[in-house]
Protein backbone atom coordinates (compact mmCIF):
# COMPACT_ATOMS: atom_id res chain seq x y z
CA UNK A 1 0.00 0.00 0.00
CA UNK A 2 1.61 3.57 -0.74
CA UNK A 3 1.48 6.60 1.24
CA UNK A 4 -1.30 7.84 -0.81
CA UNK A 5 -3.69 4.58 -0.62
CA UNK A 6 -2.80 5.22 3.12
CA UNK A 7 -3.81 8.03 3.55
CA UNK A 8 -7.00 7.70 1.57
CA UNK A 9 -8.41 4.85 3.26
CA UNK A 10 -7.50 6.86 7.11
CA UNK A 11 -9.28 9.70 5.75
CA UNK A 12 -7.98 13.16 6.93
CA UNK A 13 -4.47 12.07 9.45
CA UNK A 14 -4.10 15.60 10.79
CA UNK A 15 -1.90 14.39 13.42
CA UNK A 16 1.92 13.84 12.18
CA UNK A 17 1.25 11.91 8.99
CA UNK A 18 4.86 11.88 8.26
CA UNK A 19 6.01 10.49 11.54
CA UNK A 20 2.93 7.59 10.68
CA UNK A 21 4.33 6.92 7.03
CA UNK A 22 7.47 6.41 8.65
CA UNK A 23 6.68 3.92 11.63
CA UNK A 24 4.52 2.28 9.31
CA UNK A 25 7.02 1.43 6.89
CA UNK A 26 10.36 0.86 9.55
CA UNK A 27 11.17 -2.89 9.45
CA UNK A 28 11.43 -2.76 13.26
CA UNK A 29 15.39 -1.60 12.76
CA UNK A 30 15.14 1.81 13.81
CA UNK A 31 14.02 3.57 17.09
CA UNK A 32 10.95 5.55 17.54
CA UNK A 33 11.00 8.29 19.61
CA UNK A 34 7.71 9.88 21.19
CA UNK A 35 8.57 13.14 22.74
CA UNK A 36 7.46 16.19 24.91
CA UNK A 37 4.41 14.38 26.39
CA UNK A 38 3.56 13.53 30.37
CA UNK A 39 3.88 9.94 30.54
CA UNK A 40 2.01 8.29 33.15
CA UNK A 41 4.64 5.38 33.65
CA UNK A 42 2.22 3.58 36.24
CA UNK A 43 6.16 2.44 37.64
CA UNK A 44 6.05 3.43 41.61
CA UNK A 45 10.18 3.91 40.74
CA UNK A 46 9.81 6.39 37.63
CA UNK A 47 6.26 7.82 38.44
CA UNK A 48 4.96 10.51 36.03
CA UNK A 49 6.88 12.64 34.11
CA UNK A 50 6.01 15.94 31.72
CA UNK A 51 8.03 17.51 28.92
CA UNK A 52 9.40 13.34 28.81
CA UNK A 53 9.80 11.04 26.43
CA UNK A 54 9.97 7.01 25.28
CA UNK A 55 12.02 5.62 23.22
CA UNK A 56 11.37 2.11 21.71
CA UNK A 57 12.93 -0.51 19.32
CA UNK A 58 10.42 -2.80 18.08
CA UNK A 59 8.44 -4.04 20.76
CA UNK A 60 10.19 -3.18 23.20
CA UNK A 61 10.67 -0.11 25.41
CA UNK A 62 14.23 1.16 25.67
CA UNK A 63 14.10 4.53 27.21
CA UNK A 64 11.89 6.60 29.38
CA UNK A 65 11.85 10.42 30.78
CA UNK A 66 13.79 14.03 29.70
CA UNK A 67 16.49 14.33 27.48
CA UNK A 68 16.21 11.72 25.29
CA UNK A 69 15.34 14.07 22.43
CA UNK A 70 19.32 15.03 22.82
CA UNK A 71 20.39 11.49 21.02
CA UNK A 72 17.39 11.52 17.88
CA UNK A 73 19.22 12.09 15.86
CA UNK A 74 22.23 10.31 16.26
CA UNK A 75 20.36 7.39 16.27
CA UNK A 76 18.00 8.38 13.31
CA UNK A 77 15.30 7.76 15.51
CA UNK A 78 11.54 8.52 14.28
CA UNK A 79 10.63 11.57 15.76
CA UNK A 80 7.06 12.41 16.65
CA UNK A 81 6.00 15.21 18.62
CA UNK A 82 3.45 14.38 21.39
CA UNK A 83 3.43 18.19 23.11
CA UNK A 84 -0.05 18.70 25.00
CA UNK A 85 -0.88 14.90 25.22
CA UNK A 86 -0.58 12.75 27.52
CA UNK A 87 0.81 8.76 27.31
CA UNK A 88 -0.06 6.22 28.94
CA UNK A 89 -0.22 2.13 29.19
CA UNK A 90 -2.42 0.53 27.06
CA UNK A 91 -2.53 -2.31 28.97
CA UNK A 92 -4.16 -0.85 32.75
CA UNK A 93 -3.28 -2.91 35.75
CA UNK A 94 -6.55 -2.95 37.73
CA UNK A 95 -4.68 -4.73 40.55
CA UNK A 96 -1.78 -2.30 40.83
CA UNK A 97 -4.66 0.02 40.86
CA UNK A 98 -5.94 -0.71 43.68
CA UNK A 99 -2.82 -0.80 45.35
CA UNK A 100 -2.76 -4.66 44.92
CA UNK A 101 1.13 -5.23 44.31
CA UNK A 102 3.46 -5.71 46.82
CA UNK A 103 6.51 -5.51 44.91
CA UNK A 104 7.26 -3.40 42.21
CA UNK A 105 8.45 -6.00 39.97
CA UNK A 106 5.04 -7.76 40.25
CA UNK A 107 3.77 -4.81 38.63
CA UNK A 108 2.25 -5.38 34.80
CA UNK A 109 2.02 -3.76 31.46
CA UNK A 110 4.39 -1.07 32.69
CA UNK A 111 6.12 1.82 30.62
CA UNK A 112 8.93 0.84 31.59
CA UNK A 113 12.20 0.08 29.76
CA UNK A 114 12.19 -3.55 29.03
CA UNK A 115 8.55 -3.91 28.96
CA UNK A 116 6.24 -3.97 25.76
CA UNK A 117 5.58 -1.55 23.77
CA UNK A 118 1.83 -1.04 24.89
CA UNK A 119 0.75 2.87 25.47
CA UNK A 120 -2.12 4.94 24.30
CA UNK A 121 -1.56 9.01 23.00
CA UNK A 122 -4.43 11.16 24.55
CA UNK A 123 -4.77 15.04 25.04
CA UNK A 124 -3.81 16.17 28.23
CA UNK A 125 -7.68 17.48 28.76
CA UNK A 126 -8.67 13.66 28.36
CA UNK A 127 -6.48 12.32 30.39
CA UNK A 128 -6.10 13.78 33.95
CA UNK A 129 -5.15 9.44 34.83
CA UNK A 130 -4.69 6.46 33.59
CA UNK A 131 -8.71 5.35 33.69
CA UNK A 132 -10.12 8.62 32.39
CA UNK A 133 -7.41 7.98 29.23
CA UNK A 134 -8.61 4.78 28.69
CA UNK A 135 -12.32 5.71 28.96
CA UNK A 136 -11.47 7.96 26.37
CA UNK A 137 -10.52 5.03 24.14
CA UNK A 138 -13.80 3.52 24.85
CA UNK A 139 -15.77 6.09 24.51
CA UNK A 140 -14.80 8.58 22.16
CA UNK A 141 -12.14 6.80 20.11
CA UNK A 142 -12.19 9.58 17.76
CA UNK A 143 -10.04 11.52 20.23
CA UNK A 144 -6.82 9.03 20.59
CA UNK A 145 -3.99 10.39 18.76
CA UNK A 146 -2.45 7.20 18.84
CA UNK A 147 -2.92 3.70 19.98
CA UNK A 148 0.64 1.52 19.52
CA UNK A 149 0.43 -2.58 20.08
CA UNK A 150 3.90 -4.11 20.64
CA UNK A 151 5.68 -1.20 18.66
CA UNK A 152 2.62 -0.76 15.82
CA UNK A 153 0.17 2.21 15.40
CA UNK A 154 -3.07 0.37 15.22
CA UNK A 155 -4.85 3.52 15.91
CA UNK A 156 -3.71 7.23 14.73
CA UNK A 157 -5.44 10.33 14.71
CA UNK A 158 -8.20 8.78 15.94
CA UNK A 159 -8.87 6.64 12.67
CA UNK A 160 -7.76 2.03 13.00
CA UNK A 161 -4.80 1.37 10.67
CA UNK A 162 -5.87 -0.27 7.60
CA UNK A 163 -4.04 -3.79 7.23
CA UNK A 164 -3.51 -3.78 11.17
CA UNK A 165 -4.42 -6.97 13.36
CA UNK A 166 -8.20 -7.91 13.16
CA UNK A 167 -10.03 -8.19 16.50
CA UNK A 168 -10.78 -12.14 16.41
CA UNK A 169 -14.67 -13.19 15.98
CA UNK A 170 -16.53 -13.87 18.82
CA UNK A 171 -17.62 -17.07 19.38
CA UNK A 172 -16.29 -20.84 19.07
CA UNK A 173 -14.68 -21.37 15.78
CA UNK A 174 -15.32 -24.64 13.67
CA UNK A 175 -12.17 -27.27 14.15
CA UNK A 176 -9.75 -27.09 11.50
CA UNK A 177 -8.38 -30.12 9.87
CA UNK A 178 -5.33 -30.72 11.69
CA UNK A 179 -4.26 -33.85 9.47
CA UNK A 180 -0.34 -33.97 9.45
CA UNK A 181 0.02 -31.67 13.07
CA UNK A 182 3.33 -32.68 14.73
CA UNK A 183 1.28 -32.19 17.81
CA UNK A 184 -1.65 -35.30 17.20
CA UNK A 185 -1.54 -38.36 18.89
CA UNK A 186 -1.35 -39.48 22.75
CA UNK A 187 0.09 -37.02 25.15
CA UNK A 188 1.18 -38.85 28.56
CA UNK A 189 2.38 -37.55 31.90
CA UNK A 190 5.66 -38.76 34.07
CA UNK A 191 3.85 -40.34 36.17
CA UNK A 192 1.82 -42.64 32.95
CA UNK A 193 -1.32 -41.03 35.26
CA UNK A 194 -2.82 -38.78 32.33
CA UNK A 195 -3.47 -39.66 28.98
CA UNK A 196 -4.15 -37.27 26.49
CA UNK A 197 -5.44 -38.33 22.77
CA UNK A 198 -5.53 -35.33 20.18
CA UNK A 199 -7.12 -35.63 17.16
CA UNK A 200 -7.20 -34.85 13.41
CA UNK A 201 -10.89 -33.86 13.66
CA UNK A 202 -10.06 -31.24 16.63
CA UNK A 203 -11.18 -33.33 19.63
CA UNK A 204 -9.39 -34.82 22.56
CA UNK A 205 -9.97 -37.52 24.73
CA UNK A 206 -8.33 -38.36 28.06
CA UNK A 207 -7.76 -41.10 30.01
CA UNK A 208 -7.21 -40.92 33.87
CA UNK A 209 -5.40 -43.43 36.24
CA UNK A 210 -6.71 -46.18 33.88
CA UNK A 211 -9.92 -44.66 33.54
CA UNK A 212 -11.08 -43.79 29.71
CA UNK A 213 -13.16 -40.94 28.40
CA UNK A 214 -12.38 -38.88 31.45
CA UNK A 215 -12.78 -35.73 29.99
CA UNK A 216 -13.63 -34.93 26.00
CA UNK A 217 -14.05 -32.07 24.23
CA UNK A 218 -12.45 -29.78 21.05
CA UNK A 219 -9.40 -28.47 21.49
CA UNK A 220 -7.87 -25.03 19.71
CA UNK A 221 -3.81 -24.63 19.00
CA UNK A 222 -2.40 -20.79 18.73
CA UNK A 223 1.06 -20.50 18.18
CA UNK A 224 2.31 -22.63 21.67
CA UNK A 225 -0.98 -22.42 23.09
CA UNK A 226 -4.03 -24.68 23.27
CA UNK A 227 -7.56 -24.31 24.07
CA UNK A 228 -9.95 -27.26 25.20
CA UNK A 229 -13.70 -26.93 25.80
CA UNK A 230 -14.77 -29.94 27.41
CA UNK A 231 -18.14 -31.30 26.51
CA UNK A 232 -19.00 -30.60 30.54
CA UNK A 233 -19.22 -27.07 29.33
CA UNK A 234 -15.75 -25.92 31.09
CA UNK A 235 -12.86 -24.45 29.28
CA UNK A 236 -8.86 -25.09 29.75
CA UNK A 237 -5.99 -23.94 28.60
CA UNK A 238 -2.14 -25.93 28.21
CA UNK A 239 0.84 -24.94 26.85
CA UNK A 240 3.58 -26.29 24.21
CA UNK A 241 7.14 -26.06 25.53
CA UNK A 242 9.31 -27.92 23.13
CA UNK A 243 8.62 -31.33 22.70
CA UNK A 244 6.04 -31.34 26.38
CA UNK A 245 2.93 -30.22 26.72
CA UNK A 246 2.08 -28.39 30.14
CA UNK A 247 -1.47 -28.77 31.20
CA UNK A 248 -3.17 -28.14 34.54
CA UNK A 249 -0.16 -28.94 36.52
CA UNK A 250 1.29 -31.95 34.42
CA UNK A 251 4.22 -32.29 31.88
CA UNK A 252 3.30 -34.98 28.95
CA UNK A 253 4.96 -35.97 26.19
CA UNK A 254 3.79 -37.65 22.82
CA UNK A 255 3.67 -41.24 23.40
Amino acid sequence: MTTNDTHAHTGALSWHPEALDEILSNDGGRPVLFTNARIVTMDPLIGTMTGADILFVGDLIVGVGPGIITAAQDDNAIVVDCTGTTIVPAVVDTVALAGGRGRRSEYVATLTPGNNTDFLVVPDALAADVPSAVATLMSRPEQVRALVAAGRPVRWSGTEIPGGPTTPQAGIPAAPDLTGSPRLGVWIDRQDFLHQELTADGRYDETRGGRPHAYQGRFWIDGDRIDYLDDLGFWAYGQFKGDELHHAGYVMKLG
